[in-house]
């Protein structure tokens, strides 16, 4: 193989979700496997929909995931008169041609068209003017565009690197617009003449571009340049079998990161998005990913975005986190005023239950500040437990977690308490919550002055 030079290309027309950033990761980890370049390009050309804010977020995106690209960022509005002269070109040699058709005649075609249920495609009527009528139009300064003259018959075909042999007739392909009246390139155009000029050796895209692929095929049939390979990564839908959407998690990997999750795990997530190993390893090391990463693994079948896969990498790389690193990790997560070195010793307690960074407040809150404790989540003999535990603690010399330990046990086993009632109130007194760390490392890190103090609020509360 030649070197391999792929492409990520977003158009900065909002913040990009988790499916385009999949295609971003699949192109990186191809070019990488294969030691070749990944480029970046912005296909900014769609000048109507275009939001500012959004090339930034598209830059920090990849910069968070550790998607480094090896040129660019190109800015295709900084390359309009490349697209011009190749527009001019195909003019000249027959291969495209002038339309000045209004978009009120254009909309009344199409409206006529599907009335009679036939393909929507130009009728040409642009085509079948003269060379002088076609002068005196420009002359008169006339909006027009330019279309590609598609061969009236025989069809387009390409051998698709993960879909496989995929045909078009071309008598149903639309004489696609190359320029617009605003002087831009229609996306066809563009992504042809750069893909050309920048020598991507491979084209790797979702299926959902799989219908622009002749047009762009034609198009270097008639610039007599060779195309790049082509594969389509299959579809992300939801766990209902939907198309990917809000409700199903097609969130930008900066909501992602913003709640909590890794992007160690969002990475691995993203992998088997439509990639699959040939044995079932799920966990992998970035050196992995590239390592083994390959089209052979692409599954045609649609992924389905599963949350609760995601939250279940999540958790794992948490744990495979040393604590000093999740402390620092964890920070957007608190108040800004909290007690780092409590934070630190609360770390190792919460560690395995956390799912998301974010989670961290809700298991460990409690260190920081005294709960509101509901009387109704109490088991029974909520009152008499309760008494008993703060006179045991009291007089408890060492305040460690063995002690206190042993101390609460004999406790229950001499008033002949159930355990697991004794230590659910207890857990409630304080911590305000039925679900929490192992009990007793907590009051051990609370000190005693804190748990008889809540102790003592959540027995009062009982009468």
């Amino acid at each position: 193989m030649s070197e391999v030079r792929v492409r990520f290309a977003p158009s900065p027309t909002g913040i990009p979700h988790i499916g385009n950033t999949r295609t971003a990761f699949f192109n990186w980890l191809f070019a990488r496997h294969h030691k070749g370049k990944f480029i970046l390009r912005i296909e900014d050309t769609d000048r109507q929909r275009l939001v500012p804010e959004s090339l930034p977020k598209i830059l920090e995106i990849l910069r968070w995931l550790g998607i480094n690209w090896d040129e660019g960022p190109y800015v295709q509005s900084e390359r309009l008169s490349i697209y011009k002269e190749i527009a001019q070109k195909l003019i000249e040699q027959g291969a495209a041609y002038y339309c000045f058709c209004t978009p009120d005649r254009l909309e009344k075609m199409r409206q006529g068209q599907q009335a009679k249920k036939q393909i929507p495609r130009y009728d040409r009527t642009c085509l079948r003017l003269s060379k002088e009528a076609v002068g005196k139009k420009l002359k008169a300064g006339e909006p027009h565009v330019v279309r590609l003259k598609v061969p009236d018959s025989g069809e387009t075909s390409w051998e698709d690197l993960v879909q496989g042999k995929i045909s078009f007739q071309n008598n149903q392909i639309d004489d696609q617009v190359l320029l617009k009246s605003d002087g831009y390139p229609t996306y066809h155009l563009a992504v042809s003449v750069d893909d050309y000029l920048m020598k991507i050796s491979h084209v790797l895209r979702g299926v959902e571009w799989i219908s622009s692929t002749p047009k762009h095929l034609l198009l270097y049939q008639a610039l007599d340049w060779p195309p790049p390979q082509i594969g389509h990564f299959p579809l992300i839908l939801g766990s209902d079998r939907a198309k990917l959407s809000k409700r199903h998690g097609a969130r930008s990997a900066l909501d992602y990161r913003d709640e909590g999750y890794l992007k160690e795990a969002l990475l691995n997530f993203m992998l088997l998005l439509g990639w699959a190993p040939k044995d079932n390893q799920e966990i992998f090391t970035l050196g992995e990913m590239i390592s083994r990463f390959d089209l052979d693994g692409i599954q045609k079948a649609n992924a389905v975005f599963n949350i609760q896969k995601l939250d279940w990498f999540n958790g794992i790389y948490v744990r495979q986190k040393p604590d000093q690193e999740l402390l620092q990790l964890i920070e957007p997560f608190i108040a800004k005023d909290a007690d780092r070195s409590l934070i630190n010793q609360t770390i190792p307690l919460v560690k395995e239950r956390l799912v998301k960074l974010s989670d961290y407040s809700s298991l460990a809150g409690f260190f920081f500040e005294e709960p509101k404790v509901d009387k109704k989540i109490f088991e029974q003999n909520a009152k008499e437990q309760l008494s008993g535990a703060i006179d045991i603690l009291k007089g408890v010399k060492t305040w460690d977690k063995e002690d206190l330990q042993k101390t609460l046990q004999e406790l229950v086993k001499e008033r002949n308490w159930q355990t697991g009632e004794f230590f659910m109130n207890f857990r409630i007194a304080i911590t305000g919550s039925r679900a929490t760390p192992p009990i007793v490392d907590a009051i051990a890190i609370l000190g005693r002055e804190q748990t008889l103090k809540r102790l003592q609020v959540a027995w009062e509360k009982q009468s």
